[in-house]
């Protein structure tokens, strides 16, 4: 009996067990086909908003191209709207340093005519070379983004062009992601263009950086996202690189002017059409660590088509091969934002066995802003050029550091060891080779000076360049003397006699205005005596710099000299033995 009982209780243990297993197989059976569901309507959910996004895309394209007005800005002639358009228009160019409204209703393809020299035409150009054009962009307007684009593909043999690279830094208009994506997508399809994303903010030498890691072409060519090429850019580019692989670029940059979106260059023409000429001129920087266009000083290459040594390049366009790019060292990582790493770039080039060219048939404009819409947190142009100047200047970065005497010894540069290991590698020359070799014509203000620095009367008020613009003649001014020496009041009197700022030297006119104009070197209105009792005398007018009677930031003058305190002036630095008694 007790067998039978232990019988039956297993048999329903077992019959419980498997009633149990059963359930549990089917409630799990459930579970799996209910989360299969769930994961279905999920893919279902997210397929429906992207193709609601591309709907949406889709819609603002064709309501922005119906906009469009076709023929606006042809042949790169000045544009304009009107009414509350023309309201707007202004507006945004307060706010954004570009004409928005205008760009948007321009065509994205329109039609430019050939700024090149017509001489140019009867080169032949034969590149092998493929080249990776790379733009790196931050909140920039994205119809200014397409007709750059535009103009690289319409004006590039497709042959010779690899692939364009679009560089987002972290921009904050979401324009600039999915709808410039949608746009590619949709419209330029038949290229081979990449949308890179970069999760935070790099600045624009980062940024360009990432660019350059993807490249697959043979030769880099870096753009503003603020540009229209031209005809026949590309051709010689790619054909000097291929001659000389250490040979760095860059094209004549014209001028698109942010108002009217109107292209603009130096080359005008007769009435008959016929070409007369042309003027276009190269890189410099001046010692506060800035870029500067400087005159070609050699003859012969002034009416030269064939490339043309620059000291110095703007940095924001330039062609270079993509291995030798790596090779001379890329960029200095450690440099934020922008700022000074086009100098880096260009003393490094030609200190290290390369060469720096301005090349004449290759034209590209470029909307120059009137300030930057954006900004960074840190000063990062005297960062960057503090950096370069301990790496690259030698002795003359004491130049520099006049004006920047903060950054001197500052830890906020950062280390310097990974630049100096480059710099040993690669067996560069020095900075008094580059100066000697590259830019013999570049003004060094304290070798062989009479005096330097500010120039003080006795009212604490120092001579001024009143911030006049590298390519202008403007009054010699009289501000209240700042802490630091700035720029604007550093000036020199030369072993020549010259009282000059670092491009500009003080010359009389009309017997009494003083103004700040172009050296020549001829004496005459521009030469000056010094004398030990503080007197700055002009033999041409036989008078002498006063104050007398001159407002804050107005221009100085002279007048007959006179035993008074507006006629007392003192340089910072002063070499006694050459100073008159």
């Amino acid at each position: 009996m007790m067998f039978l009982r232990c019988l039956r209780y297993k048999k329903v243990v077992l019959l419980g067990f498997f009633l149990f297993t059963i359930v549990y197989l089917f409630v799990r059976a459930l579970h799996v086909i209910v989360m299969q569901r769930d994961e279905d309507v999920i893919k279902v959910r997210n397929a429906y908003v992207q193709n609601h996004e591309r709907d949406a895309y889709e819609k603002l394209i064709r309501d922005y191209e119906k906009r469009i007005i076709q023929g606006l800005g042809d042949y790169g002639s000045p544009a304009y709207l009107a009414g509350e358009e023309k309201e707007l228009g202004n507006k945004a160019l307060t706010k954004f340093a570009l004409n928005t409204v205008l760009s948007d209703r321009m065509p994205l393809n329109r039609k430019l005519r050939d700024p090149r020299n017509p001489l140019c035409k009867q080169f032949t150009y034969s590149p092998t070379l493929q080249a990776t054009v790379i733009i790196i962009f931050f909140n920039e307007i994205l119809s200014v983004i397409l007709r750059t684009v535009w103009s690289v593909i319409l004006k590039s043999p497709k042959h010779l062009l690899k692939e364009i690279i679009l560089v987002n830094d972290a921009s904050t208009d979401e324009n600039l992601d999915g709808l410039l994506q949608h746009y590619i997508n949709t419209r330029l399809s038949g290229y081979n263009i990449t949308l890179l994303r970069l999760k935070t903010r790099m600045g624009l030498i980062r940024a360009r950086l990432q660019g350059a890691r993807v490249a697959k072409g043979d030769a880099l060519i870096f753009l503003d996202a603020h540009c229209e090429a031209t005809e026949g850019w590309i051709e010689p580019l790619l054909s000097r690189i291929e001659e000389d692989r250490t040979a760095v670029l860059v094209p004549i940059i014209d001028v698109i002017e942010a108002n009217n979106l109107a292209y603009s260059t130096n080359g005008f023409l007769a009435f008959n059409g016929t070409f007369l000429g042309e003027s276009f001129q190269v890189g410099g920087f001046n010692w506060a660590g800035h870029f500067t266009w400087i005159d070609i000083q050699n003859d012969e290459d002034k009416n030269s088509l064939k490339p043309v040594k620059s000291p110095t390049m703007a940095g924001g366009l330039f062609a270079i091969d993509r291995k030798y790019f790596w090779e001379i060292g890329s960029y200095d990582e450690q440099m934020e934002g922008w700022g000074g790493e086009n100098l880096e770039m260009s003393f490094r080039i030609w200190q290290c066995g390369g060469r720096l060219e301005t090349v004449p048939c290759s034209r590209v404009g470029h909307i120059f802003r009137d300030f930057h819409p954006y900004s960074f947190e840190k000063d990062t142009h005297g960062i960057n050029t503090a950096r370069l100047a301990h790496v690259w200047m030698d002795d003359y970065k004491r130049l520099f550091f006049l004006h920047q005497p903060s950054l001197e010894n500052n830890p906020i540069i950062g280390d310097l060891t990974h630049r100096k290991q480059l710099r040993n590698k690669l067996r560069c020359k020095s900075f008094k080779w580059y100066l000697q070799n590259v830019y013999p014509e570049k003004f060094i203000p304290d070798e062989n000076a009479q005096a330097f620095g500010q120039v003080r009367n006795r009212f604490d008020m120092c001579l001024d360049d009143l911030q006049l613009g590298d390519d202008k003649v403007g009054p010699l001014g009289l501000y209240p003397c700042h802490p630091y020496l700035a720029i604007s009041q550093f000036f020199t009197l030369s072993s020549k006699g010259e009282l000059r700022s670092e491009n500009f030297c003080a010359e009389v006119f009309d017997n009494s205005q003083i103004k700040l104009t172009e050296c020549h070197g001829h004496k005459r209105e521009q030469f000056w005596m010094y004398f030990t009792n503080g007197t700055v005398y002009n033999p041409f007018s036989g008078k002498c710099l006063s104050s007398q009677f001159v407002e804050d930031s107005k221009g100085l003058k002279v007048d007959q000299c006179k035993k008074n305190a507006h006629q007392k002036w003192k340089f910072t630095h002063e070499n006694l033995t050459a100073l008159v008694t």
